[in-house]
């Protein structure tokens, strides 16, 4: 018999781990935007030159709460204080479990007082519908998931497009459009600004190290705002590269934001059994994968909290209760709390796993470029000796820094500087089909600071991405 839901496709597998890291789902795809508008290398150089135009339309779930309780439901549902999200604010909005682990993250918006938009990756989209239904709250959730992955040329159709323009020379563009310069928005606030015949909505925003803004509006708009965005940047003389999936993918390295931390679902009786139960079989949570040289038959070891990721200094204490809290008590100052940095992969030990490719005999795990994004939650292990100290959880190359990257969290006696040891590569078990044959390699990494350019440590000083 089929699975029915996560439950049953856990326990079809054997166990939670097992089941993510034999997932035969494939690679982890940032859906429909072409992989690449120039190349890669160049679109990366230019969100640190010129400006880039990102089109985000299409690889975030869009989750829309409103109603008399959209407010208090929120503020149960995610770790965040919602004393001062005035309308026309956004927010990192990030749950846990009861037990503290996080599920994932989003961005929220504040469009009305009984109205809030969410924008990010599945997980925290899932649990806050789960969480909807199980309660008495009196709001109204309307779902619009990410396009496909693999569309096979069926037309894929958004509630809204979603465009970011960000670097050094995005505010030309921005006067252009708008027919004077936008009103000053602070980071993280909304305005309205103009763009040809539309007024649309624009956030103060930034994900590769230099600030810019994110706009939205209706699907059908779409061609409209991105045309005449092209127009206004060759009309100023400004070299705007749209960045394809592959580049879009590596700005977080340079900016420190880890996208996918595994959900911290997998385990817990109560209400985390009934979630299980009403995930499913084909939920991300489900079809998603574990990629990397870590395996332990423990799936909490894979978890992270809050205080790991840089979330802690924004949880909302003061509130009566949200899920979580409890348990969040007990972890904010734990020794065993591990903290976010970015790793710095030798140049010597990566081309030596490059060059093994072109050696007879089977070759050390590839690192494709930019992105090995084989999985949909990455954990490699970082030792010191023989002993684990951490773990890698997202990697790429920055052409702007010419280095590969990666972004994890270590224990909290290592220092910046110290030099330690990547195991790279899957082990022989994997039944993965997005890897193929290989050995494991030992990489040296040094640790760095997060954000790991120095644009983003600056300009984001009082921001989830500086706070460890």
């Amino acid at each position: 018999m089929a699975n029915q839901n996560l439950t049953s496709a856990i326990a079809g597998a054997g166990n939670a781990v097992d089941l993510l890291r034999n997932s035969r789902s494939g690679i982890y795809v940032y859906p429909v935007v072409a992989p690449e508008f120039s190349n890669w290398r160049s679109e990366q150089k230019a969100w640190r030159d010129t400006a880039v135009l990102f089109d985000q339309s299409h690889h975030m779930d869009e989750l829309i709460v409103e109603g008399p309780d959209a407010e208090a439901f929120l503020a149960y549902v995610g770790i965040n204080g919602f004393k001062n999200f005035d309308l026309n604010r956004a927010k990192h909005f990030v749950p846990v479990t009861p037990a503290g682990h996080v599920i994932g993250d989003m961005i929220i918006f504040r469009e009305r007082e009984d109205k809030f938009v969410l924008v990010g990756r599945q997980p925290t989209a899932n649990w806050t519908k789960f969480q909807a239904s199980i309660g008495k709250w009196n709001v109204r959730l309307h779902h619009d998931p990410r396009s496909d992955s693999r569309p096979e040329g069926e037309r894929v159709l958004r509630t809204h497009y979603r465009f970011q323009i960000q670097g050094p020379d995005a505010d030309k563009i921005f006067t252009e459009l708008n027919g004077g310069p936008v009103p000053e928005i602070k980071f993280f606030c909304v305005d309205w600004i103009n763009i040809g015949s539309r007024k649309v909505q624009a956030l103060r925003h930034g994900m590769a190290g230099a600030p810019g803004l994110e706009i939205w509006g209706p699907y059908k708009d779409k061609d409209y705002i991105l045309s005449t965005i092209l127009e206004a940047a060759e009309k100023v003389g400004v070299d705007l590269r749209r960045v394809g999936s592959r580049a879009y993918s590596t700005n977080t390295l340079e900016s420190g934001w880890i996208p996918s931390p595994l959900p911290g679902i997998y385990t817990g009786d109560g209400m985390m059994a009934e979630y299980r139960d009403w995930l499913g079989a084909d939920a991300y949570e489900a079809v998603g994968s574990i990629g990397g040289s870590y395996v332990s038959p423990n799936i909490e070891d894979y978890y992270t909290n809050p205080f790991e990721l840089g979330y802690g200094f924004y949880i909302g204490w003061k509130k009566d209760d949200f899920i979580g809290k409890d348990a969040l008590t007990k972890l904010k100052d734990a020794p065993s709390n591990r903290k976010k940095v970015t790793f710095e992969w030798n140049p010597e030990d990566v081309m030596k796993v490059i060059q093994s490719n072109f050696e007879d005999g089977v070759p050390y795990k590839w690192i494709d470029f930019p992105q090995p994004n084989y999985a949909s939650s990455s954990a490699d292990m970082v030792m010191n000796g023989d002993k684990m100290v951490g773990m890698s959880m997202f990697n790429g190359y920055s052409y702007n820094e010419r280095r590969v990257l990666s972004l994890g969290v270590v224990s909290q006696d290592v220092q910046i500087g110290d030099v330690l040891t990547l195991k790279w590569g899957e082990s022989d078990e994997t039944q993965k089909t997005s890897t193929e044959k290989h050995r494991q390699a030992d990489i040296r990494v040094r640790v760095s600071d997060t954000p790991y350019a120095r644009e983003a440590r600056e300009n984001y000083a009082d921001s989830w991405r500086t706070k460890g």
